[in-house]
């Protein structure tokens, strides 16, 4: 079995499905396997999943259709994930601020800007709600935004965009036309950039390359957006004591991505019989309780959240909220499944850069990606 860094595994994947190196079983994420299917790299298990009657009604609505293109089934849920505040339990009780019902909008931030600025201290000891506060040296951020999100935003801008009104594509999963230039989405990024502006973010030039997780546990920011695959990660750290609070409510209330992996099989494989009979446990509530039982990650079979749960509560973690915000019919968004999804991540990610960096405004950077964007579908 092989293990990678998540920018690394793609890559790494890519240069072994091109050598017709790739292993039999493969980890997939959704919005990256249209471009192996277009490339006729991955095994249709549709065949097998019929003869051999696999439960699909067993897994998370939504999970099993991500994996469905013209009539063909590419993989089997493994886990699924939702989007939270992580906070460092010191630097939030100091001030003051409580987390628990944030509300959020475009305009003026809400009380979530609101808790950002009181989180946000400058080197002399003033927050950014108290006078003479200097943006421009600050000791301790409010918040660690992960802005090199690509075409998404899962861990910030595209929960809150939701939150806002917008829609990622006109149909999920393969959809042909993408909204980027909607309006309140080029308000929810302007909101974004803004707090860089204001001292509550670390400007985006000068983000550490360490990532989110390693500036909240230095102690230099108090809050980040993350997802449930990094429960232990932050529960169980030795720097700092976390805990996570609910993302905050925007004008159409409180959402958040809704996402999960996969195991697919390399269309080259010569283990065909073999790779389908792994795939299938892995699928499987006899693995998936496994799974359950780990408290690594929340798996894809309904039946085993509970036991997730309950294994994280006997480790002393408080998680629910995770599985609140699954459970909530109104509360939850599939992330866009659609062809073309490396191109889109690059032209979007790019522009994004563009506003982060200060070089273009919102709504003309966006504007811009969404034809680009759509003008890959023409013809199609």
């Amino acid at each position: 079995m092989d293990q990678h860094a998540w920018d690394e595994y793609w890559q790494n994947l890519t240069t072994r499905m091109v050598s017709g190196d790739a292993p039999d079983v493969i980890t997939m994420q959704a919005s990256y396997y249209p471009q192996f299917v277009k490339n006729g790299q991955l095994l249709d298990i549709q065949p097998m999943v019929q003869a051999e009657k696999v439960d699909l009604s067993q897994y998370w609505p939504g999970l099993a259709e991500l994996w469905v293109k013209d009539g063909k089934r590419y993989g089997l849920p493994k886990d699924w994930d939702t989007i939270a505040i992580v906070y460092n339990v010191d630097l939030v009780k100091k001030a003051g601020v409580d987390l628990s019902d944030l509300t959020w909008n475009p305009r003026d931030g809400g009380s979530f800007e609101k808790a950002l600025a009181r989180l946000t201290v400058d080197t002399e000891g003033r927050r950014g709600d108290e006078p003479g506060f200097d943006k421009d040296n600050v000791a301790v951020r409010g918040i660690v935004p992960e802005l090199n999100d690509g075409s998404q935003g899962q861990n910030g801008w595209g929960d809150l965009a939701v939150s806002n009104g917008f829609t990622f594509i006109d149909k999920n999963p393969f959809g042909t036309r993408y909204f980027y230039d909607d309006p309140r989405l080029a308000e929810t990024v302007t909101w974004f950039k803004s707090l860089s502006d204001k001292g509550y973010a670390t400007p985006y030039d000068k983000n550490s390359s360490l990532g989110p997780d390693a500036v909240l546990n230095s102690g230099k920011a108090a809050l980040g957006i993350t997802g449930s695959w990094m429960i232990k990660t932050y529960l169980d750290s030795t720097e700092q004591k976390f805990a996570f609070a609910p993302l905050p409510k925007g004008p159409q209330g409180r959402k958040s991505a809704f996402n999960g992996l996969a195991d697919v099989i390399y269309s080259g494989t010569e283990h065909k019989d073999a790779a389908w009979k792994w795939v299938k446990f892995l699928g499987s509530a006899e693995c998936q309780n496994i799974v359950a039982d780990s408290a690594v990650v929340f798996p894809a079979i309904t039946s085993a959240t509970e036991r997730a749960l309950a294994a994280h509560e006997a480790a002393g973690r408080d998680v629910r909220l995770f599985v609140d915000q699954a459970k909530d019919p109104e509360g939850t968004f599939l992330l866009p499944v659609s062809d073309h999804g490396d191109e889109i991540n690059q032209i979007v990610g790019t522009a994004m850069e563009e506003v982060w960096l200060g070089q273009k405004d919102a709504t003309s950077a966006l504007t811009a990606a969404n034809r680009q964007v759509n003008a890959l579908f023409a013809g199609e």
